[in-house]
């Protein structure tokens, strides 16, 4: 199976796209650790592009595939089988980017291997480039184009699920864990 988790920063894609893939047992993947560079450098598109087109390539079984990137999606849902939309509130998804920006403040954690991109405090509340700001500024243009992608007659090969509460995240991620082991 191929799964694309999207959602608002800070809604718990990665949280959810890691629990899937150990429920499939499958490839996971990153779209934000394939694109960021070291000093939060991007990677050109031609090249990034590339890279997505040949880490979903090694996994033609499956994959469960994390992040937004609109420009991937020619790419990514492609042939992707279920698009998982995490659609939580906004006061959710921005407690929980809050409090995952803290904890990697705190714990200055790097946040995608060898890149050295960590959180500081000056990034997350004092900066343009803040994913908190980024969380406010997308949340809503978010849900308008998830809405709008689950109509489009593009997108009729696949399975979209919109989830709203982690309950219901939750009983995803067991109900695949079954259907893959009967």
């Amino acid at each position: 199976m191929k799964i694309n988790v999207v959602g608002t920063s800070g809604s718990g894609k990665s949280t959810l796209a890691k629990q899937l893939a150990v429920a499939l047992d499958t490839s996971y993947i990153q779209l934000d650790q394939l694109f960021w560079r070291a000093n939060w450098q991007g990677t050109q598109d031609d090249v990034f592009l590339a890279k997505l087109e040949e880490v979903l390539a090694t996994s033609p079984k499956g994959w469960v595939l994390d992040g937004n990137f609109d420009r991937t999606r020619p790419i990514k849902w492609h042939d992707v089988d279920m698009v998982v939309w995490i659609d939580f509130p906004f006061w959710r998804v921005f407690s929980q980017a809050s409090t995952r920006a803290v904890k990697r403040i705190i714990s200055r954690q790097e946040i995608w291997p060898g890149t050295g991109n960590r959180e500081s405090f000056r990034r997350t509340f004092l900066s343009r480039d803040s994913v908190l700001l980024w969380s406010l500024k997308t949340w809503n243009q978010n849900r308008k184009r998830y809405f709008a992608d689950m109509i489009d007659s593009r997108y009729a090969h696949i399975q979209f699920v919109r989830l709203t509460s982690r309950r219901e995240a939750q009983m995803l991620v067991d109900s695949l864990r079954h259907d893959a082991s009967v």
